[in-house]
């Protein structure tokens, strides 16, 4: 049986072809992205293991925690603890470490870098072994910086230029007085780094005469354990924390890698995808190709071999398949790893270089995958071959399926799809993550029972593309007979494309239903006309409102400044609004009370306020910042969105407890309105500073989509992959479907019916199949994304089911071109049939 299992698989060279690419496929995408996601990580580490060589122990302040209702403070690291660190038995030396966000403009004026990895810091003495320099001299004073190499590289920047610089207030303009390389790690990944003086950067970052960190070097023979302890011992342990360099890296190369997370699922989603839909062509190839060797597999049951035997015949088949697309595969991902590093670069989405990691976990997960995956999918049709009858199959009587079999499929498919229904409705009932869990099940039901259904819905739905075929004569006719001729076949074909268009059709529904709601929130929510930012989302300084104040044309501005509090015992944050100008500025739906902040009258979200069980009138009281407290009273409750939320009260009120006030963003409304001249004034009234954001409604409704946009590019490719492998699949199934029909092909040549006939009849059956398909995936597209927008609604106020008529429409002539695009090869293969040979072919 072995030896009739390797010969069937060399005999059939051409027709598992298609199986072996459609395994390939997924498992060149499985092992495309472990090998990528393996290389670009331990690039990552042993740029994180080079980037804090120069630190043994690193000195930090321990954070204090919020305790009863007092606001946790942070110790700070004076010179004092620098000195003390130094003198430590096992140190060699001490440096005191300070940075902040800064942001460097190119040459046009425009960020570089990705706003929260634009990083400054202190170069420390003459020579800071942390950053060797390339070219240059160490800077002294305000008006010189160092710039990394690679910064420098994007900037166009070299020693002696003058570069745009800005940390937390006007914008700086230092000569760049040298160059350095860093191993940093945020530096790797696309970020930027300057260097000041220490006494500069202590200024500019707000730390005058305290550091950040304070790294240790450790003597000769002394390990970082070993000076660890010894700092613990010497140095105030409830003032300070220390973490050896080797924890540092580590810590490091973790988080870069952790951000690489969602990509890495991504792709794997991809991978996925394409192997489940890959799972359904293997399956009807291999129940094809068990079909047309039904007398052999019967002859074989005759002469003595078991049912056992021949499932298991089939079973090396499909083991072979596997093992030869395993590993074709997993050359292909290694070509697909070595691509997506090449691709990182020419984005400038810059990483550590290193080399290209095959790890043995990625060889044997690529060979499993492809050997599993095919031998999971050719077991049901090895099984199948199993029960037919010997004399049955001798002549040519290939058992249909039984009138009690095909009541169990269908009654089956109706609860799977009934109960998927059901479960998705129920879901769309529950608040936001609560129905999470519940509909992504209820999907998988629902999925699994149109599947199953398939070959029964099959028939009405292609029956109704009857008058549309008549057009074309006796080929629409017998193209239409075909489709239906055996639906499970037909079924289980149309599903790879069904599947595909469920996915892009669901999410283009809730991606267009989001903008629209974003949109709408962003211009019922603001009456400003923009709000300016920093572009790392750190705080403003209060010195922006002031000018924006000032200038001509701006008839109303509020900072929004946020501070921590405690409120019965946990922590809230304020935020401070300018009070008499606030209802000008933003246009919230009020769900009881009135506007009203000023003194200590304030406003609470509907949220905030259900959670503490407050109505309008009611008073708690508020521990600021500086450990004083307060008695305020809730003047009104707001409707509360993903723009803004939580307890505004006056600045007047909550600036003199704050020790240092920075502003999240401000409102900014302007007599002129909206335009770019507008933005162009207010960008210059700030310096054309790199690090501020000025946006109007529309930048910001652009920004807050920007996250399911993307992930609708995510899913876009997702189908051009699906896509790929399900037309293999159209291509195989009507390749098959031709050599079983030679005989009948023969024949109709023989009566009469020319190539063009049966060219036109095959392209028509691939067509009507593949329209078949998208019919039902864009059905279940829209109704998922109707469910999954119910779950958002509860959520979103704004929120408002919205159907792409035009994209939809783009999806179902994408499955028409796959029914053609298909068809090429199988229907030229059909009218080429020599029809004496043909009729004799059986």
């Amino acid at each position: 049986m072995f030896r009739t299992a390797l010969r069937n698989v060399l005999a059939h060279k051409a027709r598992l072809m298609m199986t072996v690419l459609a395994v390939m496929l997924g498992v060149a995408f499985v092992s495309g992205t472990l090998v990528f996601t393996n290389t670009i990580s331990d690039a990552y580490r042993n740029s994180s293991a080079k980037g804090f060589g120069h630190v043994d122990v690193a000195v930090r302040p321990d954070h204090q925690e919020s305790k009863g209702n007092t606001v946790g403070t942070t110790p700070e690291l004076t010179e004092a603890l620098l000195a003390e660190s130094a003198k430590v038995p096992g140190a060699a030396s001490a440096t005191g470490v300070v940075g902040g966000f800064t942001a460097i403009a190119d040459k046009d004026g425009d960020l570089i870098g990705k706003g929260w990895q634009s990083e400054g810091g202190n170069y420390s003495g003459a020579e800071d072994p942390r950053y060797p320099l390339v070219v240059g001299h160490a800077p002294s004073g305000k008006d010189e910086v160092l710039l990394d190499a690679r910064t420098a590289e994007r900037g166009g920047y070299r020693v002696g230029d003058t570069v745009r610089i800005s940390v937390d207030g006007p914008v700086l303009k230092p000569t760049v007085t040298g160059i350095f390389t860093t191993d940093d790690g945020n530096v790797a990944a696309g970020g930027s780094l300057a260097l000041f003086d220490t006494a500069t950067a202590q200024r500019l970052f707000g730390k005058s005469g305290t550091y950040d960190e304070i790294d240790v070097r450790a003597e000769a023979g002394v390990s970082q354990a070993a000076l660890k302890a010894a700092l613990d011992k010497a140095l105030p342990g409830d003032l300070v924390e220390t973490t050896t360099g080797r924890q540092l890296a580590d810590d490091q190369a973790e988080r870069i890698s952790s951000e690489m997370g969602s990509f890495r699922q991504m792709l794997l989603v991809f991978a996925g995808i394409a192997l489940f839909v890959g799972t359904f062509i293997i399956a009807n190839t291999f129940t094809m190709l068990v079909a047309q060797r039904t007398r052999e597999l019967a002859l074989l049951r005759a002469v003595g071999a078991s049912r056992r035997q021949i499932t298991r015949s089939v079973l090396i088949e499909a083991f072979v398949v596997g093992a030869v697309a395993g590993v074709a595969g997993l050359v292909a991902g290694i070509g697909i790893g070595a691509g997506l590093r090449s691709l990182m670069g020419s984005l400038d989405a810059t990483a550590p270089d290193g080399p290209l990691v095959i790890s043995p976990g990625t060889v044997v997960t690529a060979l499993a995958v492809g050997v599993v995956i095919t031998m999971l999918a050719a077991w049901l049709p090895g099984r199948r071959a199993a029960r037919i009858a010997p004399v049955a199959a001798m002549s040519s009587l290939h058992a249909p399926a039984t009138t009690k079999s095909l009541v169990l499929r269908n009654t089956l498919g109706a609860l799977f799809a009934g109960a998927g229904v059901a479960v998705v409705l129920a879901a769309t009932t529950m608040d936001g993550s609560d129905g999470q869990a519940p509909m992504g099940l209820g999907a998988v039901l629902l999925i699994i029972g149109v599947f199953v259904l398939t070959p029964l819905l099959s028939r009405p739905l292609i029956a109704a593309a009857s008058p549309v075929l008549r057009i074309f004569g006796v080929s629409g006719k017998l193209a239409r007979q075909n489709s239906v001729r055996n639906p499970r076949r037909t079924a289980t074909t149309a599903s790879a494309l069904m599947i595909g268009l469920t996915l892009i059709t669901g999410m283009t529904v809730m991606a267009g239903s989001l903008q629209q709601a974003i949109d709408k929130m962003a211009s019922s929510a603001l009456r400003a006309d923009y709000v300016v930012s920093m572009a790392n989302g750190n705080g403003l300084s209060p010195d922006v409102d002031g000018k924006l104040r000032e200038l001509d044309g701006v008839t109303a501005t509020s900072p929004l400044r946020n501070a921590p509090s405690r409120i019965d015992g946990e922590t809230e944050y304020l935020t401070g609004v300018n009070g008499s100008s606030i209802a000008d500025l933003t246009e919230l739906p009020m769900h009881s009370g009135a506007f009203e902040v000023g003194g200590t009258r304030v406003v609470v979200d509907d949220d905030t306020a259900a959670a503490h069980g407050w109505r309008t009138g009611s008073s708690f009281t508020a521990h600021y910042e500086d450990g004083k407290a307060e008695r305020l009273t809730v003047a009104g409750v707001y409707v509360g969105n993903e723009m803004i939320s939580g307890i505004m009260l006056d600045n007047g009120t909550l600036t003199p407890h704050l020790t240092d006030p920075t502003d999240m963003q401000v409102m900014v409304k302007t007599a002129a309105g909206a335009s770019e001249a507008t933005k162009d004034a207010l960008e210059k009234a700030l310096g054309a500073n790199p690090a501020i954001k000025v946006q109007d409604k529309k930048d910001l409704s652009t920004e807050i989509a920007q996250m399911f946009t993307l992930i609708l590019n995510m899913v876009y490719g997702l189908l051009a992959m699906a896509v790929i492998v399900a037309v293999l699949g159209v291509i195989n199934t009507l390749a098959m479907s031709v050599f079983e029909r030679s005989q009948e092909i023969g024949m109709l040549r023989a009566i009469g019916l020319d190539r063009k006939g049966i060219k036109r009849m095959v392209r028509l059956e691939s067509l009507v199949i593949s329209l078949f398909g998208g019919v039902l995936g864009i059905g279940l597209g829209v109704f998922f994304g109707w469910a999954a927008g119910e779950l958002l609604a509860s959520r979103m106020a704004t929120y408002e089911l919205v159907l792409p008529w035009a994209r939809m429409g783009v999806f179902l002539l994408l499955a028409a071109t796959v029914g053609v695009l298909a068809a090429l090869w199988p229907a030229r293969r059909a009218a080429r049939l020599n029809m004496l040979a043909a009729i004799k072919s059986q």
